[in-house]
């Protein structure tokens, strides 16, 4: 058993220093490079996202929770008849109001949000309208859809990795190399938009008028989705 042991074990050393030229061999590393290539594409923003909400006071909080119910559900009620608009509730907060001196509490504010997201801007802009009859503005904003954003980043990614590969062969050139290896190539993406103004008082006179005016015009401008590709080559010399 012992003569076993020591057998296996003079095995297991051979292997070990047998291996050692190999690794010693592996791990220098020379004429590395990180290098950086970005690519970008303007995107039409397709997506329009609309926030409304409702706000009272009362002196009695059951009567104000009933009466703030009942205008969320009508609003509700009246989005999903428009099929293209999708609809999410959002917070619904109650707080107290306290007298001059912050001691006694006089009545209760309660507000309760709504928001609407949809590709049809003349559905939403309409619909929106309507509901400012009984709803305020919160807020009007546009962005790239999701299903948009991943084509749009899927057709840059091979420029991306093209741009990548002209700026290693450059480099290359420039070392006097005569050729490259990738070492590793990262790929990640980004998106800026750009501001714009809301009209959210334009909306407002289309949904005050007495009789429904047709929807505003709408430029939702456009947002820079990005792809960077970072990595590092190694340059091999002749």
């Amino acid at each position: 058993m012992s003569i076993t042991r020591s057998s296996a074990a003079l095995v297991m050393a051979t292997s070990l220093l047998a291996s050692l030229p190999a690794l010693a061999e592996e791990a220098p590393r020379y004429n590395q490079i990180s290098l950086r290539a970005e690519v970008s594409k303007e995107v039409a923003r397709d997506l329009m996202v609309v926030s409304l909400y409702s706000e009272a006071q009362n002196t009695d909080p059951g009567k104000l929770a009933t009466q703030i119910t009942e205008t969320m559900n009508k609003a509700v009620k009246q989005a999903r008849d428009v099929k293209e608009v999708k609809i999410s509730q959002g917070s619904r907060n109650s707080y107290p109001i306290y007298d001059s001196k912050g001691q006694k509490i006089t009545g209760w504010r309660e507000r309760a949000e709504l928001r609407l997201e949809s590709a049809d801007f003349p559905a939403l802009s309409q619909l929106t309208g309507t509901l400012l009859q009984d709803l305020k503005m919160g807020g009007m904003d546009f962005s790239i859809a999701p299903t948009t954003r991943k084509t749009s980043e899927d057709e840059l990614l091979k420029d991306a990795v093209n741009a990548f590969k002209a700026r290693a062969q450059l480099a290359t050139e420039a070392l006097g190399g005569k050729g490259y290896k990738v070492v590793n190539l990262n790929l990640n993406s980004s998106g800026y938009p750009r501001p714009y103004a809301r009209s959210a008082p334009m909306m407002m006179k289309a949904g005050m008028a007495e009789d429904v005016a047709a929807a505003p015009e709408i430029e939702a401008g456009t947002s820079e989705v990005n792809i960077s590709a970072d990595g590092t080559i190694e340059v091999q010399m002749p």
